[in-house]
């Protein structure tokens, strides 16, 4: 089982949100700096453009560029990646999986940008059961739903539980109903205990930004308890 320790951008900085609302907001200090310790445990980062989120459009990609150009880190980046032209670019800095959500349900979109693009990665971000689009402010299909629709174009998911995002509260509690893909879980994990019962569920990986952040757990615990042999 993968880890992935979170970076959230915001106005340049690194920043975690409560349940996924742009007014609840707390400011943890500089990416790079953050991006730096990362990396001298692991090789690869999960990012998110919360700017780009909101806002529809990427407004972050020069700070993912310099991490990627300064770290060496892998990254994994999803925010208002909605055009074709930003998904480009960022595939051109550097990153080597581009998250789409919203855009995701425009069939003939992905199916373009998975034809061009390699590790593109979906992300299904469930509120309620359903997932929530648009910066998490509007709800669609159910979410084992949108699953089915989309496992045709892509490989590569993650499962985001929005009402559990920020809060430190554990992770949400889910049947199993995805096949072979990679699937990773983010949204509440804020423990080794809780990874163990995302490895039972069978999830390959899980995404885990504010218990680092608030010292909750250590990043080489939560490596120990994967199974994953920290870096170097």
């Amino acid at each position: 089982m993968e880890v992935y320790p979170a970076i959230d951008l915001m106005n340049g900085k690194a920043v975690r949100l409560y349940r996924g609302r742009r007014e609840d907001v707390k400011v943890y200090g500089e990416p790079l700096e953050i991006a730096e310790r990362f990396a001298e445990l692991v090789d690869k980062v999960h990012i998110v453009d919360l700017d780009g989120a909101f806002e529809g459009f990427p407004r972050n990609l020069d700070v993912v560029g310099r991490i990627i150009e300064e770290t060496g880190l892998r990254v994994q980046l999803g925010g208002g990646l909605r055009s074709y032209e930003a998904i480009e670019r960022a595939y051109e800095i550097g990153v080597e999986n581009v998250i789409i959500g919203t855009k995701a349900f425009d069939l003939g979109f992905l199916e373009r940008v998975t034809d061009d693009f390699d590790g593109i990665t979906v992300s299904l971000d469930s509120k309620g059961g359903r997932v929530a689009v648009k910066g998490w402010l509007e709800s669609g299909m159910p979410v084992e739903r949108a699953y089915k629709a989309l496992r045709d174009y892509v490989n590569r998911f993650v499962y985001t539980s929005v009402e559990r995002d920020g809060t430190l509260t554990g992770i949400e509690k889910i049947e199993r109903f995805w096949e072979s893909e990679e699937f990773i879980y983010a949204g509440g994990v804020s423990s080794i205990e809780d990874l163990g019962r995302l490895a039972e569920t069978g999830f390959s990986g899980a995404i885990v930004g504010k218990a680092l952040y608030e010292g909750l757990v250590t990043l080489e615990e939560l490596l120990e308890v994967a199974g994953c042999s920290p870096k170097g």
